[in-house]
């Protein structure tokens, strides 16, 4: 038989303490229970419409136009040889730009957080300029350094390293932004004490530092290749949009709406969408494991 977890209300007898399991399962049966009142119901239902008319119904009609043709003809879209080959360049692309801003990300943030120099508080705003910067004149800026009249003497343009050098820099900020609070948040004395205790500095790193940052640098990355996916303005100047050599996939979105061909174009974008909503499930999995095992 179970026992209670309360004892029967007797006088002068204590309760019986409930086990984890049943406190647990009690706290899951509260959070199903709903804490909003009339005035909060109303701004969550305005806040529903508005993502709603923002986000989830254009994205709706996107699948719906991707699909007006069929499956067969979306995937005839997206094998056609130009189609792969853009499609292709724009994930590497991504995913090697992501890969580099992992290791230089991390690295900036450690710096700008721990060491103190002059030109910090410089360096500290030129990094946002990918944020605030219109991506259009991203490829203008990177156009005018690495294109024909380049004065350091490395023209891009027109092959597929101008993709990732795109990619790359209207990505560059996202791992340092994710990593800085988290390392301002750290005790310095974990670290200190690892050093006490034997660790070298790459030990200390790799076992105490490392493990605390893992979660921010994964949110980083992840928002690096989403970013990176979809980027569309830096490329217009400094790919010279050549078929199957520097034509990223939203170019060749755009070739496809200029080709009034509607569906293809939703073909290609339904894809991007789901590679990107992809990486943030990794990510979300990725943070639930962490804090589950933290």
């Amino acid at each position: 038989m179970t026992r209670p977890t309360t004892a029967p209300n007797t006088p002068g007898t204590p309760p019986v303490p409930a086990s984890a399991a049943e406190r647990a399962t009690s706290r899951r049966r509260r959070g199903l229970r709903s804490t909003l009142n009339l005035p909060a119901s109303a701004a969550l239902g305005l806040s529903v419409l508005w993502f709603s008319l923002l986000v989830l119904i254009p994205l709706a009609l996107v699948f719906v136009a991707a699909g007006e043709h069929g499956l067969g003809y979306m995937g005839e879209v997206l094998t056609n040889q130009q189609t792969a080959n853009a499609i292709r360049l724009t994930l590497s692309a991504a995913a090697a730009a992501t890969a580099v801003n992992i290791v230089m990300g991390t690295l900036t943030a450690w710096v700008l957080v721990r060491d103190r120099f002059p030109g910090k508080r410089l360096i500290e705003l030129l990094i946002d300029i990918p944020f605030a910067l219109p991506s259009l004149v991203a490829g203008l800026v990177l156009l005018s350094l690495y294109g024909p009249d380049s004065p350091v003497g490395i023209d891009v343009l027109g092959t597929p390293y101008s993709v990732f050098l795109a990619v790359l820099f209207v990505t560059l900020p996202f791992v340092v932004r994710t990593v800085q609070p988290v390392l301002m948040a750290m005790d310095e004395e974990v670290e200190q004490s690892a050093e006490s205790l034997g660790a070298s500095r790459i030990t200390t790193f790799r076992r105490v530092v490392l493990p605390a940052l893992a979660p921010a640098v994964a949110a980083g990355a992840t928002l690096s290749f989403a970013r990176g996916v979809g980027e569309y303005g830096a490329l217009v100047l400094l790919t010279g949009n050549r078929p199957n050599v520097s034509e990223g996939a939203p170019l060749r979105i755009q070739s496809y709406i200029e080709a009034d061909d509607t569906a293809a174009a939703a073909s290609v974008a339904v894809l991007l969408l789901m590679v990107a909503l992809s990486a943030i499930v990794v990510l979300d999995l990725i943070s639930r494991r962490v804090n589950r095992h933290g």
